[in-house]
This record gives structure tokens, sequence and C-alpha cells, in this order.
């Protein structure tokens, strides 16, 4: 049976998926948080990480965890120039809580540089991620960035990154490359029906709550 584990580092999340005593790491978290992540993901033998888009918070460390565990770094292709510049995408806020979280985050965004892993592997929308060790599925979410992606584990349970975000209430990410993708993406989580979704920010919850 798979169980999913949050690692919470300050206000961002990342995620162990395991099956047995294997297990696939979706996002990173930032450098402030690499220990605490270390310190979980040396519990198991690690097969992946997922990234569920290229921004410091969810990326950062997935270059040293690749090294370390000696495994790939999965992303969509569409994401992979964000490793050169974060304005390459740049983002903008929805509502009050967007305009402060974009606010905080816009110098640590556009300054700290996420160093491209070694063995980086591109995934897209419907590729199986049963070869790692888990019954997953990538599912295609743009619109926080062009490449963000989710992992839908056993039709279950919903890792969507940033799409989506739990900072007071659940809700369309409150930032966004690109407004009508991201509205579409919602969309399309919302048409999966009964799933735990666990966002990269904030608390899981239920489907359907936004």
């Amino acid at each position: 049976m798979i169980k999913i584990v949050r690692i919470k580092g300050g206000t961002d999340n990342c995620y162990l998926v395991i099956n047995d005593n294997k297990a696939i790491l979706v996002d990173t978290a930032s450098k402030a948080s690499l220990d605490m992540v270390i310190n979980e993901c040396d519990k198991y033998e690690m097969k992946l990480i997922v990234l569920t888009h290229v921004h410091f918070d969810h990326a950062e460390n997935a270059a040293e965890l690749s090294k370390r565990y000696d495994i790939p770094v999965a992303i969509n292709k569409l994401d992979e120039e964000l490793f050169e510049s974060f304005d390459k995408q740049p983002l903008k806020p929805i509502g009050l809580v967007g305009r402060v979280v974009l606010g905080l985050s816009l110098k640590v965004l556009r300054n700290t540089k996420v160093e491209r892993p070694q063995n980086l592997i591109y995934v897209e929308d419907g590729d199986d991620l049963s070869s790692y060790g888990i019954d997953a599925k990538v599912i295609g979410l743009p619109g926080h960035t062009l490449g963000s992606i989710g992992v839908d584990v056993e039709s279950k349970h919903l890792l969507v990154g940033d799409e989506l975000d739990n900072w007071i209430r659940p809700g369309v990410g409150h930032l966004y490359h690109d407004i009508g993708a991201i509205k579409k993406s919602a969309e399309k989580i919302r048409a999966l029906g009964e799933r735990t979704i666990y966002y990269g920010h904030g608390k899981p919850t239920d489907n359907g709550l936004f």
C-alpha cells in the first residue's frame, strides 16, 4: 500500500511517495530544508525525483539529491529554460494573497539560480512512473509555469505543485505565468473527481474544495 509523507520546510512542501521500501520524491524544497529532506529520504530506496516545476522552493535541492542517491530528475521540457533564469517565464499575481506572495518572493526568485541536475529526464502528460516502483502517472498542469506537472498516484492522491495552493483556503494557484492555462488545469484537476490533493503550499485537502 502506497504511503505519502509530507515534508514541510518553511512555507513549502515536498512529498515522498513510498511503496514498501521504494520511494520517489516529488519536489525537493529550498536549500534551508535540505537536511530535513535528506533525513527522510535516507530511510528508503530512492528511485526518482519529480519536479512539478523549476522554481527554487521546489527544485533547489534537486541536483544535490540526484547525486546523493544516483537517481534521475524528471521535469517537463518546457520548464528546462528556468534553470537559466526565472525571468524566462515571469509570474503575475491573482488577488491580494498573490500580490503579497509575489512581493515577498520576487527578489529571491530572480536571484536564486537553480542548479541543473546532470541526470535529467523529460516527462509529459500521461507518462507512467510504475517502472520506478510506484503506481503513478504524470499529469500535465500548465499555467503556473509552461511545464508545470503533477503526479497522480493510484488515482487516489494528486500532487499538484503550485497549480493549486492552500495558503488560506484551497484554490487556483495565486501566481501564474499563463492565466488561461492555470484555470484550465484547475478544471482538469476538478474533473478527476475523488482525490486527496497535495499542495506545494498548505495542508492536503479533498478535491473539489476550490
